[in-house]
């Protein structure tokens, strides 16, 4: 049959294929605008079980309003195709028109008589690869702020405690947690069981420290170069290369053993519990957004920063989302 521009436009804006997708999809139904919907989901059913790794990442904000949406697909190709970019930016403009919080929320939405999750399977139709949101985070605040990445694989947002906050400060500090990557706004918001983790970590490596430092000490007295015997690798090592004999290891390994056997014995608890604070101190730091060092002035923490810009002003919520992990 003879395809007219105007239901070639029509299926493109149900669809967002490409011009010659959808001529073809005409030419090949007759003027059914089904095709490319029911080859999505043929093309979903058969790759299921595939990995979408790759994919697109953006986020955007309005209000108080902000989110970050993640398009997976299967290959790197796919996810710098311009269509698949425009469905991208498309969800997310109906994820934050709606202000969906979740994302059952933003599939059930209804587009052009299409929810949102077919849209998503159509998108499999036109590139032959599985596709799917793989994430779909939000944030709500008196104030938002979004920044997207240059290669749309990672992007942040954050809310402040105050209406107002002027545009570049919340960009900024969207960039702090794009490239810094904390774990929570302030000490007070860490999960207790991520606070446990890292003391019981970091009594474990001060009780090694130790005993490391009380075995190098033995060794020394005994004349013996505590290099030599840092690992069972290392001695045969040395032995092979004539730098110590048999009768060296023999002896250093007797010194290591009894020497770690008795310091781990004694160990004086309050010292290891002050040494591990001191380092869950040092976690927070570097963890913890208000806390964190000011990417753009190392004078300042990013509570300090934002204290400076505006009394009272603080972050109390922020996403990141990073395709290429950390």
């Amino acid at each position: 049959m003879a395809v007219t521009m105007a239901e070639i436009t029509k299926l493109r804006h149900l669809t967002s294929a490409g011009l010659m997708d959808c001529k073809k999809a005409l030419a090949e139904t007759d003027g059914d605008i089904e095709i490319l919907r029911k080859k999505g989901q043929a093309v979903a059913a058969k790759r299921e079980d595939r990995n979408a790794a790759e994919g697109c990442v953006l986020s955007k904000n309005e209000g108080n309003f902000a989110a970050i949406l993640a398009l997976n697909c299967e290959t790197d190709f796919v996810a710098k195709n311009e269509g698949f970019v425009s469905l991208a930016k498309k969800l997310l403009d109906i994820a934050v028109e709606n202000r969906c919080k979740t994302v059952d929320e933003l599939k059930a939405i209804t587009v052009d008589g299409i929810t949102v999750a077919d849209l998503v399977t159509e998108e499999s139709g036109k590139t032959g690869e599985k596709t799917e949101i793989g994430a779909y985070e939000v944030v709500e605040a008196p104030t938002t702020a979004a920044y997207n990445h240059f290669n749309n694989k990672l992007a942040a947002i954050v809310g402040f405690n105050l209406p107002d906050v002027d545009a570049q400060v919340g960009r900024e500090i969207c960039m702090q947690i794009a490239s810094m990557n904390p774990v929570a706004c302030s000490r007070e918001d860490v999960p207790q069981a991520t606070i446990d983790q890292e003391i019981a970590v970091a009594v474990e490596k001060t009780k090694q420290e130790q005993i490391k430092k009380a075995v190098e000490a033995a060794l020394k007295k005994a004349g013996l170069n505590p290099n030599h015997f840092d690992s069972e690798d290392h001695i045969e090592s040395n032995i092979t290369k004539g730098w110590i004999t048999e009768e060296d290891a023999t002896k250093a390994r007797q010194i290591m053993k009894e020497t770690a056997e008795a310091k781990a014995a004694n160990l004086p608890e309050a010292m290891i519990q002050n040494i591990a604070n001191g380092r869950l101190n040092k976690f927070f730091k570097e963890s913890c957004l208000m806390e964190q060092e000011y990417v753009q002035d190392s004078k300042l923490s990013v509570g300090q920063f934002l204290e400076q810009t505006r009394k009272g002003l603080v972050a109390v919520a922020f996403k990141r989302v990073n395709l290429n992990q950390d």
